[in-house]
């Protein structure tokens, strides 16, 4: 991966992380983690969308709306591991 292809994957990850602590009212956890919670969210979402025959196309905005889904699954699953240990 070259320099562009790596600033392109951090900005959407930083995005989608930014995107789905919104959505889920407030679960970020700051620019590092959100920008590795979206990097994670886009293969979760990827593989998740996938496994539902779902294709949102090509482009910076399909990748965002992707990390952002797959975002916000782990956001979800994240909480509900942290409301079982406590």
């Amino acid at each position: 991966m070259d320099l562009e292809g790596l600033l392109i994957t951090l900005i959407i990850g930083a995005v989608a992380g930014w995107l789905a602590g919104l959505l889920m009212k407030g679960s970020g956890f700051g620019l590092v983690a959100n920008i590795v919670i979206g990097i994670v969210g886009a293969f979760v979402g990827g593989y998740v969308l996938g496994m539902l025959g779902v294709s949102l196309g090509g482009g910076i905005i399909a990748a965002i709306i992707n990390a952002t889904i797959g975002a916000v699954i782990l956001l979800f699953v994240i909480g509900v591991i942290k409301k079982a240990t406590k």
